[in-house]
C-alpha cells in the first residue's frame, strides 16, 4: 500500500470507526425500545379484552339467569331483547328441544362462555351464557341459553375500547382464515401470517412492520383473537441512518484523501512521471514547486525526458494515431448498436494500426460457415474463377488459415505464395488472422468445433467456448511480414469486435424481453402503454378508427383453484396462441396482467370489432383446453370489451377505460359475451383551415394564411361512417348486440376493411409512424 493509501485508511478508521459503532447502537436501541412498548400496548390489550369478554359472559349469564326465574320465558327474553341486554334467548327442554327462540336470533351452534380451550373450532356466529332452568322442586326443566352477536360491530367495539387492530379468527387452531377484522386489506395477510407463526401468545412481528399477538381461546374467554399494533419506529430510520454513516464516510473520504494528497504530492508526481516513463510515455513532466532537494530533482527529471523525447518523435506520433482510432471506435462502441457499422469501425481502425492493405472480419454462422460481415481493399484478390468476388468470403471452421483459425482458436500469421491460396480466401501474400469470442469464454485450442443453433456460437468437445469469429489482414505495406506488435494489436481490435457482438446480442434479447410477457410470448403492459398512444396518434392524424377490445377470461380463479397454478398457466398460454390465430398481422395483442388481455384493431370499426370479439369468444369456447396430467380438457369463456376511437374517448387513456367499463357490462350480462362501450357526449370543435400552395416555398418552411375558426359537426371529421352497420345497442350501451342480419351489407363491408393488414395504410411517404415499432407476433389471418 502506498503512503498516500496507508496515511487514508489510518484516517477513515479513526473517524468513521465511531460513526458506524453509533448508528449501529441507535438502530438497536430505537427497535428494542419499540418493541418493548408495543408487547406492553399488546398485553394491556390482551387484559382489556379478557375483561370485556368476561364482562359480556357475566351479562349474559345475568340475562339467561333472569329468563331461567320466570313463569314465562318469551316475555322475560322479549323485554332482555328489547333493553340490548342479549341479541337473542333461546329456551331448551330436558330432551335438547328448542320451546323458545327469539325471532332473528343468529345461527347456532354458539360458542359457550365456559367452552373449554379445546373445544372444536369453527366460525363464532355468537357469544352465549347457559343455565339451567328447574321448577321450584329443584327438577331439571332445560336450559336457557342468551347469546350477544359476534360481528363486525362488536368487533369493531373491541378494537376501540383496546386501542389496537382486532381480528377475530375462523376457529382457534390455525391463523389461516379469519371471520372478521379491523385491519386494512394491506396489513391483513402480513398479520395472519404472522400470527400462524407464532407460538403460544409470544408477540411477532410481521413483515410489514406490526406487532401480532395472538390471544384465546381459553377458559374464560372463548374468542380466537390476532391483536396487532403498528411499529413505532420513526420512518424512515435505518435510511437515515445509513444516510448518516455515508454522508460521514464521504466527507471523511474527501478530508483523508485532501490531507494525504497535500502531505505526499510532490512524491506522487515524482513516482508518477517516473512509472509513466518506465511504460515509454516520454512527454511525462514533474512540476518544480520548490527549490530544494526535491525541485532540483524534478529539473533534472524533466531535462532527461525532453532529450530522450527528441529521439522518439515518430513513434509519439504513431501512438497518437493509434489513439486517434481507438478513440472513433470507443464512440462508435458507446454510441450505436449497429453491429454491421460497428465491425467496419474496428476494421478500418485495426488497418490503419497496423498498415495493412485489406482485411475482413468474419463470424459464424449456422453449419460452422465463418462469413464474412464486413471487408476492405479486397476487390481483385479472388481467384480467377471468381474475379469480382461475386461468391463473398465464406470458408467453413477449420478449412484455411481463417478456417484453421476459428478451430484451433489460436492466432496465425505468416506469407503465402501465389499457388498456397487456401480456397474461398482472397490472394494474398502475408496475413495475420485473430480470433475472438465473447466476454468470458476463452478460446480453446485444438479439438474438432460444433455451432449451437444460431450459429454464432462453436463449442469444443468439452463443452468450452471456442472462436466467435476471426479479424484477418492481409499484406501489411512496407514490411514483408506482420510481426509480434501487429500481432498484439489485432488482438486488441478483436477483443472490441467480441464485445460488440455480444453487446448487440444482450441489446437485442434484454430489449425484447423487456417488451413481451414471458408466458403467452403476447406484449407486455409497457408497451401496450406505448402502442395504445402511438396508434391513437396515427388514426388521428389519417382521420382512421382505432378499436380496443378488452378480454377477460370467466371465473378463471376457478380453474387455478381446481386444477392448480400450473393447469392455469397452461390455459393462458393456448389463449394467448388462439388470440393470435384470430387477428391481422397488423393487430397487436397484450397481456394486461392475470387473466386480463387487450387486443388493439387499427382501421376497424366497431363493427370490425363485434366480428372479432364473436371469433374469439367461438375459437375459446367451442374447444375446451387439454391440460397435460389432468383426464379431461378445461372448458373456459371469455368476456369481450369493446371501445372505438374517436368515438369512445379523445385519448389512448380513456378508450382503454371505456373497453374495460364495457368488459364490466359483459360479465354483468352473464359472461361469455362482449359489449360495446356507450358512446361518450359529442363535443363540438373547431378547424383551423390553413391553405396550402401547389408548389413549396424555397425555403422550404410551411406558410399560413388567415386563421378562420369553421364550426364542425359534433364529433370531428374523425369519426367513421362504417360504424352504420353497428346495432344501436352496440353504440350506446351495453346491450349484447349480435350482428342483425339486415345490416349484413355493412358488416362485411367492415369486416373487409379488415381482411388485409395493410389495407389503408399510408405509403412510405405517406407518414412515418409515431415511434418504433418491433416486428409484430400475430400472424395474419
Amino acid at each position: 500500500m502506498t503512503l498516500r493509501g496507508r496515511l487514508t485508511a489510518a484516517f477513515l478508521v479513526v473517524v468513521l470507526g465511531p460513526v458506524v459503532l453509533g448508528a449501529f447502537f441507535v438502530a438497536s436501541t430505537v427497535a428494542a425500545v419499540d418493541r418493548s412498548r408495543s408487547t406492553e400496548r399488546l398485553a394491556v390489550a390482551a387484559s382489556t379484552v379478557r375483561t370485556s369478554v368476561d364482562a359480556l359472559c357475566q351479562q349474559l349469564r345475568a340475562a339467561a339467569d333472569t329468563v331461567a326465574l320466570t313463569g314465562d320465558p318469551a316475555i322475560a327474553a322479549g323485554q332482555l331483547v328489547g333493553r340490548g341486554l342479549a341479541a337473542a334467548v333461546q329456551v331448551t327442554d330436558v330432551n335438547g328441544r328448542v320451546t323458545y327462540a327469539s325471532p332473528g336470533a343468529p345461527p347456532t351452534p354458539w360458542r359457550d362462555c365456559s367452552e373449554p380451550a379445546a373445544a372444536p373450532s369453527g366460525p363464532v356466529r355468537a357469544l352465549a351464557a347457559r343455565v339451567d332452568r328447574r321448577d321450584p322442586a329443584g327438577a331439571l326443566l332445560g336450559t336457557v341459553a342468551a347469546a350477544h352477536l359476534v360481528d363486525p360491530a362488536f368487533v369493531a367495539r373491541l378494537a376501540a375500547v383496546t386501542g389496537v387492530a382486532v381480528t377475530l379468527l375462523d376457529g382457534g387452531a390455525s391463523a389461516a382464515r379469519f371471520t372478521h377484522t379491523t385491519e386494512s386489506q394491506q396489513e391483513r395477510d402480513a398479520v395472519l401470517a404472522a400470527a400462524g407463526s407464532a407460538s403460544g401468545e409470544r408477540v411477532t412481528e410481521s413483515t410489514r412492520g406490526r406487532y401480532v399477538r395472538r390471544i384465546g381461546p381459553s377458559a374464560g374467554q372463548p374468542l380466537p383473537l390476532v391483536l396487532s399494533v403498528p411499529s413505532e419506529r420513526p420512518p424512515g430510520l435505518h435510511v437515515t441512518l445509513a444516510g448518516v454513516v455515508v454522508l460521514a464516510g464521504l466527507l471523511a473520504v474527501f478530508t483523508a484523501w485532501r490531507l494525504a494528497r497535500v502531505t505526499t504530492r510532490p512524491l506522487v508526481e515524482l513516482a508518477g512521471a517516473v512509472d509513466r516513463v518506465a511504460h515509454g510515455d516520454l512527454t511525462a513532466r514533474v512540476p518544480v514547486r520548490s527549490r530544494d532537494e526535491l525541485g532540483r530533482l524534478a529539473a533534472a527529471f524533466n531535462r532527461m525526458t525532453r532529450e530522450t523525447g527528441s529521439y522518439v518523435a515518430a513513434l509519439t506520433s504513431s501512438r497518437d494515431q493509434l489513439r486517434g482510432h481507438l478513440a472513433v471506435l470507443g464512440d462508435t462502441l458507446a454510441s450505436t448498436h449497429d453491429l454491421q457499422r460497428i465491425l467496419r469501425v474496428i476494421l478500418h481502425s485495426a488497418i490503419a494500426a497496423t498498415g495493412a492493405r485489406a482485411g475482413a472480419v468474419l463470424l459464424v454462422e449456422a453449419g460452422g460457415v465463418l462469413v464474412a460481415q464486413c471487408s476492405e481493399g479486397l476487390d481483385g484478390r479472388w481467384p480467377a474463377g471468381d474475379p469480382d468476388g461475386s461468391q463473398g468470403l465464406r470458408v467453413p471452421v477449420g478449412v484455411g488459415v481463417v478456417g484453421a483459425v476459428a478451430a484451433t482458436g489460436e492466432p496465425q500469421r505468416g506469407r503465402l505464395e501465389p499457388t498456397e491460396a487456401p480456397t474461398g480466401e482472397p490472394r494474398c501474400r502475408t496475413y495475420v488472422a485473430v480470433p475472438f469470442s465473447t466476454p468470458g469464454g476463452a478460446t480453446t485450442p485444438g479439438g474438432p468445433t460444433t455451432t449451437v443453433p444460431g450459429g454464432e456460437r462453436c463449442l469444443d468437445e468439452a463443452g468450452a467456448a471456442a472462436a466467435l469469429g476471426v479479424l484477418a489482414l492481409y499484406d501489411r505495406v512496407g514490411a514483408d511480414e506482420f510481426d509480434d506488435d501487429d500481432l498484439d494489436t489485432l488482438r486488441t481490435f478483436a477483443g472490441h469486435a467480441a464485445v460488440a457482438v455480444e453487446n448487440v446480442r444482450v441489446h437485442e434479447e434484454a430489449q425484447r424481453l423487456s417488451l413481451t410477457d414471458p408466458l403467452t410470448g403476447l406484449w407486455n403492459y409497457r408497451y401496450l402503454r406505448e402502442s395504445i398512444r402511438r396508434e391513437v396518434e396515427r388514426a388521428s392524424r389519417f382521420g382512421r378508427m382505432l378499436s380496443v377490445l378488452a378480454l377477460d377470461l370467466d371465473r378463471f380463479k376457478d380453474v387455478n383453484d381446481t386444477y392448480g397454478h400450473a393447469a392455469g398457466d397452461t390455459v393462458l398460454a393456448e389463449f394467448a396462441r388462439r388470440v393470435r390465430g384470430e387477428i391481422r398481422e397488423v393487430d397487436l395483442a397484450f397481456r394486461q396482467g392475470g387473466e386480463e388481455f387487450v387486443l388493439l384493431l387499427p382501421e376497424t370499426d366497431a363493427r370490425g370489432a363485434a366480428i372479432v370479439a364473436e371469433r374469439l369468444g367461438a375459437a375459446v369456447r367451442e374447444t375446451p383446453i387439454a391440460v397435460e396430467a389432468y383426464a379431461g380438457p378445461i372448458v373456459v369463456t371469455v368476456s369481450v370489451g369493446i371501445a372505438v376511437y374517436p368515438d369512445h374517448g379523445s385519448t389512448g387513456r380513456e378508450v382503454l377505460e371505456a373497453a374495460d367499463d364495457a368488459l364490466y357490462a359483459a360479465k354483468a350480462a352473464g359472461r361469455d359475451t362482449y359489449r360495446v362501450a356507450e358512446a361518450r357526449p359529442d363535443v363540438p370543435t373547431w378547424e383551423i383551415p390553413v391553405p396550402a400552395g401547389a408548389v413549396s416555398p424555397p425555403d422550404g418552411l410551411p406558410r399560413a394564411g388567415r386563421q378562420v375558426q369553421v364550426p364542425r359537426e359534433p364529433g370531428g371529421h374523425a369519426r367513421s361512417e362504417s360504424t352504420a352497420g353497428v346495432p344501436e345497442s352496440n353504440r350506446s350501451g351495453p346491450a349484447h348486440a349480435r350482428p342483425d342480419p339486415a345490416d349484413e351489407p355493412a358488416a362485411t363491408a367492415a369486416d373487409a376493411a379488415r381482411a388485409g393488414p395493410d389495407v389503408g395504410r399510408p405509403g412510405p411517404g405517406g407518414g412515418a409512424s409515431s415511434g418504433p415499432h418491433p416486428p409484430r407476433q400475430s400472424r395474419g389471418r
